[in-house]
């Protein structure tokens, strides 16, 4: 007996969207779970099920914010990570934009030099970090964490944007000559604006690493008044103890925004990375 073709494309069809959802309850699925367990009631955080809580409660949100500095740790995440964002920015945008402007082969031995700077792990050059920090006293200082992010966050700086600014026809840049633009002139009036978007992109992504990273926050950190968040959390438990339902509130809180920025950004983050892909 023959299957027909209709058949056979539904089947595949319902393939798929059975892959899609193992593959997003796979992705979200941890994040829902951190949810569920930071509006759970304290008694039921050991017990399963009941999967879902029989009642909701938010003390472990208020625990967070009473008594564990928590405010402070927000306020370095955001200054570390907006003054990686910043030079990132600030350095790689003109450095990109000159990348794709050499001839020859020079360019693609250049990106893939820098690119082997992220080649290495972190935990493999922690330890000669630390020393020459502590050597330039600026072990528990926000210039501590700033200088190994920028300098891990700069490689995807350059091939975002090195991909974004292909793009550009040079005829522009042409054009802002004969009008009598300098090269810093029309890169600032005319290729910036232009790649916007691509820049955009760059930013978020550099954004969340910075506030995410751990390792070095750790390592080069020592009181709460440089302490950025993963840090904070993993402070969170005690000896004998830990509290579950703090740690996983406390995730919320840090994750939410995160997740709100790059859905209301979709577009303009898929445009960014997408660029130079398809060459017409």
């Amino acid at each position: 007996m023959k299957i027909s073709y209709r058949v056979i494309k539904s089947l595949r069809r319902i393939c798929l969207y059975l892959i899609a959802i193992v593959i997003v309850t796979w992705c979200i699925g941890p994040f829902v779970w951190t949810i569920i367990t930071s509006v759970k009631p304290a008694y039921e955080l050991a017990s399963l099920p009941p999967i879902l809580p029989s009642k909701l409660t938010f003390i472990h949100f208020f625990r967070i914010f009473s008594g564990r500095h928590f405010e402070r740790y927000i306020i370095n995440s955001l200054v570390v990570a907006t003054l990686t964002t910043g030079i990132c920015l600030l350095v790689g945008a003109p450095a990109a934009y000159a990348l794709t402007r050499l001839k020859g082969k020079i360019a693609g031995i250049i990106l893939i030099v820098v690119l082997g700077v992220s080649m290495f792990p972190e935990i493999s050059i922690v330890s000669p970090l630390f020393l020459i920090l502590r050597s330039l006293n600026l072990i528990n200082t926000y210039p501590a964490l700033v200088f190994p992010y920028t300098t891990f966050a700069m490689p995807l700086t350059l091939w975002i944007l090195v991909s974004y600014f292909r793009e550009l026809p040079k005829q522009l840049e042409e054009a802002a000559e004969i009008d009598g633009c300098t090269p810093l002139q029309g890169f600032m009036k005319i290729i910036v604006p232009l790649a916007a978007p691509g820049m955009f992109t760059t930013a978020i992504l550099v954004f969340i690493f910075a506030w995410n990273e751990f390792l070095f926050a750790l390592t080069f950190t020592r009181t709460i008044e440089r302490q950025t968040i993963p840090v904070g959390i993993a402070m969170l438990p005690v000896m004998y103890h830990v509290p579950w339902g703090s740690i996983s509130a406390a995730s919320t809180v840090v994750t939410i925004p995160l997740i709100v920025m790059v859905f209301i950004f979709q577009k303009r983050i898929i445009r960014g990375l997408t660029a130079g892909a398809i060459k017409g």
